[in-house]
């Protein structure tokens, strides 16, 4: 099943179920106005759902139009909780090789950061930002949504609360960033808004490439149009499921909170690229003792998709402009 929100003028828009192929979507209002209350109701609206689902893609739906995915929110538009992972540890062994850095981890232990949650962009938003001066940088991630989950829920069980799927990009400006580590909290400036892509999906819409706790599909990346990088999400070092058994070691967690995978990277680089600045930038002084790639500036657009392997796009393109705030 595919699911959408719609502006409708509200903070939290309409929930739509919109079809395999991307084209067509149908109002969901008689059993859930909003993608929150579908989430914290699954029990009862995912067979309702399911059958409208079926019924859009069979093309019986009477009420059904054109999906526009310029008119989509973020799928969930703003959640009480956000924590985004960086499960790839490919990409943080990168960044400390480049730059000498000392970062004490521990390889059972997952990297986890609270996020801003009130603030989510749609797929075709311009991003605003105050100055190309705060290095804004981007990052592809590969995300999940989840339904209650009970303290102490162990790892092995855990993963059938995952309800959604979808992919983000998680906006970074950088010249906040090492200093806000070095202060010992989180992240504040250096991590403003995220974007997502138009759909969230369940995740046996993904058929075999849902396994194992992970995507096991390409990012696609481009900058301006031009091709920046396809990495895995298979080459993810912590499943979703390890990471969630984490956290609910001692919380309960609530309805509609989202998992961000970190950004995807692979060992592969020199074939696969990239789906982060930093990350690239990293590898030209690897490569070529100078960094040769810039920051984002006004003007500039990114995309990011996923396709399955018939290479129809899963979640609808993000598709974005920089602009200055």
């Amino acid at each position: 099943m595919k699911l959408a929100t719609l502006k409708n003028g509200t903070r939290d828009g309409k929930l739509v179920v919109v079809s395999r192929d991307l084209t067509l979507a149908v109002e969901a209002s008689d059993i859930a106005l909003t993608m929150q209350y579908a989430i914290e109701n699954w029990s009862e609206v995912e067979g309702p759902l399911t059958a409208i689902y079926t019924l859009l893609n069979n093309g019986e739906c009477e009420h059904s139009f054109t999906f526009d995915p310029y008119q989509a929110m973020a799928p969930l538009p703003r959640c009480h909780q956000f924590i985004d992972a960086s499960a790839f540890l490919n990409h943080g062994n990168i960044m400390e090789k480049a730059f000498n850095l000392d970062v004490k981890t521990d390889p059972n232990i997952p990297i986890l950061i609270q996020r801003q949650s009130d603030d989510f962009r749609g797929p075709h938003e311009d991003y605003a930002f105050i100055t190309e001066g705060d290095n804004a940088d981007f990052e592809g991630e590969f995300a999940v949504i989840t339904d209650d989950i009970p303290l102490g829920t162990s790892a092995e069980n855990i993963e059938s609360h995952i309800k959604l799927v979808t992919i983000l990009n998680d906006m970074s400006m950088r010249k906040h960033l090492f200093r806000e580590l070095q202060m010992g909290f989180g992240f504040i400036l250096a991590k403003p808004a995220t974007v997502f892509a138009p759909v969230a999906v369940t995740p046996d819409e993904l058929g075999d490439a849902w396994k194992d706790g992970r995507i096991h599909l390409d990012m696609q990346v481009s900058r301006n149009g031009e091709w920046f990088g396809h990495p895995s999400g298979g080459e993810m070092d912590f499943t979703f499921g390890q990471i969630l058994g984490h956290i609910a070691y001692n919380r309960s967690i609530k309805a509609g909170m989202i998992l961000g995978s970190g950004t995807v990277s692979n060992k592969g680089w020199k074939d696969v690229g990239s789906a982060c600045l930093a990350e690239r930038r990293a590898l030209d002084i690897l490569e070529f003792g100078e960094v040769k790639t810039d920051f984002l500036k006004f003007g500039e657009t990114l995309q990011f998709d996923v396709q399955d392997a018939e290479g129809q796009s899963v979640f609808g393109r993000i598709d974005h402009k920089m602009v200055k705030a």
